[in-house]
């Protein structure tokens, strides 16, 4: 049994069409990340999920139970859904203890009982001795955690997350999605987690749905989507690249001008030969001293990034950028050579290579 289904779901705003035709599923305690850019349509999604938002068209079931279609609206406090929202959705009168108690409350735990579920809630994310604090007196990250604890509370079927940590400091980003991690995997839950940012879909999703104007546009691993992206846009929006166009010469060579390039791990290619639009991902080049690979370049900036350092270079396909292990002597200006070791084939491009006889 699925935890989430969502079948052929368009919503529209009047002649404002928000999502059309999705379809997807979430397996038993999987976490789906859906990601996408400001207006694509992810909020929409999620929302119609939860019961927010009325659909035009499909249908949405939770476990075995339809709760949305044309027409059709399960209420909220019956879908078995726990929301955590990008704005915390604390209440200011209410402490910590009180609002994550009010949802068991509604379950029909006495004052007591519930109280003392929400304390041992708090204790869960981190929160022990701060249940008689009302928002004011938190932290983003603390009332952020008051709301994973409150959606803790509902026993859910599945949890939906609306970009929970967009208003954090990296710290605290980081450290709220392995919280949201661990919660998720001790309930068992399955999750919809909406994000815009590429790596934290990638710290937290089992798989990634991206969504552009509206529109599912693929559904993959975080590795898949990340090392075979479906187009162009999907390889920019999960993290930088450059795109080249190339001639496959076989599984492992390539051509780029005149220099032929062998070696070279091939994502996506299983097809015949022929010329090819290539996403070059900044750890997949290789840079050397001038004339020791087989292409050139110029070093246009040089940045130090800790761990790694971040490299443009100008060449003669256009810029690319390359990632390098600590820190390295080059400096703009300095000429280099350059290679690929690996590169995804984007399959729209795939253009035979017609000879003359």
């Amino acid at each position: 049994m699925k935890a989430l289904r969502v079948e052929e779901l368009t919503v529209r705003y009047g002649t404002t069409v928000a999502l059309e035709n999705v379809t997807l599923d979430v397996e038993e305690g999987e976490i789906l990340a859906v990601l996408g850019p400001s207006g694509s349509g992810k909020t929409t999604l999620l929302g119609a999920i939860a019961g927010f938002i009325d659909v035009t068209a499909g249908r949405i079931w939770i476990a075995d139970r339809l709760v949305a279609a044309a027409g059709h609206s399960m209420p909220i406090e019956r879908r078995g859904v726990g929301v955590v929202f990008q704005n915390y959705g604390l209440w200011p009168h209410l402490d910590a203890l009180d609002t994550v108690a009010y949802p068991l409350r509604r379950q029909g735990f006495s004052r007591h009982e519930a109280r003392a579920r929400a304390r041992e809630l708090l204790s869960r994310v981190g929160l022990a001795g701060l249940e008689g604090r009302r928002p004011a007196l938190l932290s983003g990250g603390q009332q952020q955690r008051v709301g994973l604890a409150r959606a803790l509370a509902c026993k859910p079927r599945i949890f939906l997350f609306d970009e929970p940590t967009a208003n954090l400091d990296s710290g605290l980003r980081a450290g709220l999605q392995t919280q949201i991690r661990e919660q998720q995997q001790q309930t068992g839950a399955a999750a919809v987690y909406v994000t815009h940012d590429p790596l934290e879909a990638f710290a937290v999703a089992d798989r990634i749905a991206a969504i552009r104007d509206a529109r599912l546009v693929q559904v993959a691993t975080p590795r898949e989507i990340y090392a075979r992206p479906a187009d162009e846009w999907i390889a920019r929006l999960t993290g930088p690249c450059a795109i080249l166009s190339a001639q496959v010469i076989d599984e492992s060579t390539i051509r780029i001008g005149d220099a032929e390039l062998s070696g070279v791990s091939l994502h996506g290619f299983d097809r015949d030969p022929g010329e090819v639009r290539l996403v070059v991902r900044p750890e997949w080049i290789r840079i050397a001293d001038d004339g020791e690979l087989p292409l050139r370049a110029t070093v246009q900036s040089v940045t130090f990034a800790g761990a790694e350092t971040v490299c443009l270079l100008t060449t003669a396909t256009g810029p690319v950028t390359a990632r390098l292990a600590g820190e390295v002597d080059l400096h703009p200006g300095d000429a280099v050579s350059w290679t690929i070791v690996g590169a995804s084939v984007l399959a729209a491009s795939i253009r035979p290579v017609v000879t003359s006889s």
